[in-house]
Formats: structure tokens, C-alpha cells, sequence
């Protein structure tokens, strides 16, 4: 298998070396739909968790999880100085245990409130870990392989937007063919997804002058992205616009039920257009870059965004055919979340010199963000909601209004 430069005029990245790179996306991001989506839903409406309680554990566990991913960034550093095998191996371990976690995390072995609790809190801290390892491993493989701004964002977008297909899928599956389908493709998904990334093209071991070079103080090492100004400028605006994306999500389904009073037959078509789009959205994206560059298309894609969301603030029960519309267009501002923020990342990577010594530190608290957004719009949006007179099922007009709030102007 070829090995990709590790300088900005690497080779071509062919639609062979997208597919067998980018599909590990697909069980990842499949993943990320019922954990951060329809988990919460589910324990809510039908095993009867409190909303407040159920948002105290996601912020545990999710804000457990997040801390760990920088730990976990060095570890994957030192596994890729060793050598890509090594990553491999240690990817192979971590989709085991995701499978097995994920599996147990649907069907819990009790329904009693405050077992339940307790399970959730464990297989949720497993999962998020065996997820983290995972993706973070994934994602500095990407990293790794170089290009100018334009093969930077077409290896995002493989990923990206092969895990949005998987992420379609998971949209559908619950609906469609249950749960326990839904979990076995997830598990196949993980098995095809790994054998794919084993045969992807593999980074080249970079000079020995830029060997990764590991202090006596791993604090040190774990700290070398923020020494970058450029790093912690990226990372103040993907904070932010991580959390109004986070909070929506967390509330869609609620927001649905509730706000709108649709029927659960639409639920599948709504978050499948806004995901659908948003994958069928990355070759506009690609274009746009080519003409106005990374971070500009950015802030295109996020004011597509505000103007969605301020649109979608107007509706109430019975506006389905709206809302439809509202997803396909935020399904192609998701297009640009996705593809175009871990690209700039990389550029950033390469200018500052680390490419090939410490991508793994970088996409460890690139995922610590993510994972904090998430933890945030859970284990705050959930409580508040509560502590304002909503709950699931509610028809109570300061209630909905509360959550249309929540869910449309927050993000904005």
C-alpha cells in the first residue's frame, strides 16, 4: 500500500483511498445518533427517567469522557511513532469493546430508576472511551496524510461524509427495523469499517528530525497544542459554534413530539433529509473552499445556520412540511461543520510543524471540545427545561414555548 507525503504537496487522494479511509466513519458517526439523540429520548419516555437526573448523568459522563481524550491524544502519538500497526491493533480493541458497550447501553438488564441510572453511567463512560480511542486514532490518520487546503478538506470529507450516511442510517433503523437491528449493523459496520481503514493508504514515518520527541513532563506534551495562537483561535470559535449545534441536537426529538406534534412515522424523514443533505452538501462545500477558502466557507455555513434557526423559532404544532425544509437546509449547513473545521485543524497541524509528531495531542482536545459541547447542551438544556414547566408530552403553551427557545434562539 502507498504511504502519502507528509508535505503539502502529497499525492492524490483517489476515490479508492476515500472510500477505504473515510469508511470508519460511517460506524462512528452512526454511533453518535442514538448516544447524543435517541438515548435520552428512550430512557425518558419509555423506562421513565427524570429529565434533570438523566441530564446529571450525561454531563458525568460525557464531561469524564471528554477529559480523557487528550490522555488518550499522547497515547495514540506515541502507538503511531511505534508504528501504524500499532494503531490499527489498538483500534481493533476499541470498536470490540464499543460494540459490546453500545449493545448493552439499548438493552439495559433492569428498568428500575435508579439501576438504570447507575447503568447508563457505566456503559456510557465505556462507550465514550472505546469511542474516543477510536475516532481520535481515525482522525490523526487523516491528519496525517497532508495536502494542500483543498486534499485537506477532500479527506474530512470522506470521512465526514461517509459517517453521515451511517449516520442516515441510524436516523432510519430505530423506526424501520428496531433496535436490535439497529445495534447489529452498528457492530458490522464497526467490523467492515476497521478491516477498510487497514488497507487505507498509511501515513509515511516523517524524518527523523521530526521524530516525536516526548518530555520528561507529560503535562508538557499534553499542553503542546495550546502553545499555538492559531490552535487556540480555532478552538474559542469551535467551542462555540460546537455548542449551538449540540443543543439542537439534544432537543430535536423533543421538539418534534411536542412543538410540532408530529406523528413518529415523520421523525425518520426529518433527521434523515437534515443528515441526507448534509452529506449530499459536502461537494458544494469543496467547491466553495476552492473558491473562498477554509474559514470563510465556515462562516458561510454558519450564517445559513442562524438564518434557519430563526425561521424555525415561527413554527408550532402541525408545521411538518416547514420543518422538512428547515432540515434540508440545516442538513447542508451541517456540510460545512463537518468537512471544513478538522481541515483547517490540519493546516494548522502542518504550519506549526508538528505534522507527523503530534496530531494525536491535537485531535485529543479537539474531541476534549466536542465532548464538552455535548455534556453542556445535555446536562444544562435538560435540567433548565425541566426547571421551566416542560416535560415530555407537554401541550402547556409557556412550556412549548420554553423549548422552542431552547431548541431554535439558544443556537443562534
Amino acid at each position: 500500500m502507498p504511504n502519502a507525503s507528509n508535505n503539502g504537496t502529497s499525492t492524490a487522494f483517489t476515490t479508492r483511498d476515500g472510500l477505504r479511509y473515510g469508511l470508519l466513519g460511517f460506524p462512528l458517526a452512526f454511533c453518535a445518533l442514538p448516544l447524543y439523540v435517541m438515548l435520552p429520548n428512550l430512557y425518558a419516555l419509555q423506562y421513565g427517567v427524570a429529565l434533570s437526573a438523566l441530564g446529571a448523568v450525561l454531563l458525568g459522563a460525557r464531561l469524564l469522557d471528554a477529559f480523557i481524550d487528550p490522555v488518550l491524544g499522547r497515547l495514540i502519538d506515541r502507538l503511531y511513532a511505534r508504528s501504524c500497526n500499532a494503531v490499527l491493533a489498538l483500534g481493533a480493541v476499541a470498536a470490540v469493546v464499543l460494540a459490546i458497550a453500545f449493545a448493552l447501553l439499548f438493552f439495559p438488564p433492569t428498568r428500575a430508576p435508579n439501576a438504570l441510572l447507575l447503568w447508563a453511567a457505566v456503559m456510557l463512560t465505556i462507550t465514550y472511551a472505546a469511542y474516543s480511542a477510536l475516532s481520535v486514532a481515525h482522525q490523526s490518520w487523516g491528519a496525517m496524510l497532508g495536502g494542500d487546503e483543498a486534499q485537506r478538506g477532500r479527506i474530512v470529507a470522506w470521512r465526514e461524509g461517509l459517517g453521515l450516511a451511517g449516520v442516515v442510517l441510524a436516523a432510519l433503523a430505530p423506526a424501520l427495523l428496531g433496535l436490535p437491528v439497529m445495534v447489529a449493523l452498528f457492530s458490522g459496520g464497526l467490523v467492515l469499517g476497521w478491516w477498510a481503514w487497514s488497507r487505507a493508504v498509511k501515513p509515511s514515518a516523517p524524518p527523523a528530525s521530526t521524530s516525536p520527541v516526548y518530555t520528561t513532563r507529560p503535562h508538557q506534551d499534553l499542553l503542546r497544542p495550546w502553545r499555538i495562537a492559531a490552535f487556540r483561535r480555532l478552538m474559542l470559535v469551535f467551542l462555540l459554534n460546537g455548542i449551538a449545534s449540540a443543543v439542537p441536537a439534544t432537543l430535536v426529538l423533543f421538539f418534534v413530539q411536542d412543538r410540532l406534534q408530529a406523528s413518529e412515522a415523520m421523525q425518520p424523514l426529518f433527521l434523515g433529509s437534515y443528515f441526507l443533505c448534509g452529506a449530499l452538501s459536502m461537494p458544494l462545500w469543496l467547491r466553495v473552499v476552492q473558491r473562498i477558502g477554509l474559514a470563510r466557507s465556515w462562516l458561510l455555513g454558519m450564517g445559513l445556520s442562524i438564518a434557519v434557526f430563526l425561521w424555525a423559532l415561527q413554527l408550532g404544532a402541525g408545521d411538518t412540511t416547514a420543518f422538512l425544509l428547515i432540515c434540508v437546509l440545516s442538513g447542508m449547513a451541517l456540510g460545512s461543520d463537518l468537512a471544513l473545521p478538522a481541515a483547517m485543524l490540519a493546516g494548522i497541524i502542518a504550519t506549526a510543524g508538528d505534522q507527523g509528531r503530534a496530531e494525536g495531542a491535537y485531535f485529543g482536545w479537539w474531541n476534549f471540545a466536542t465532548k464538552l459541547n455535548l455534556a453542556l447542551a445535555a446536562g444544562v438544556a435538560l435540567p433548565l427545561l425541566q426547571w421551566l414547566g416542560y416535560s415530555p408530552g407537554a401541550r402547556d403553551a409557556s412550556a412549548l414555548q420554553a423549548l422552542s427557545y431552547a431548541y431554535c434562539l439558544l443556537p443562534c
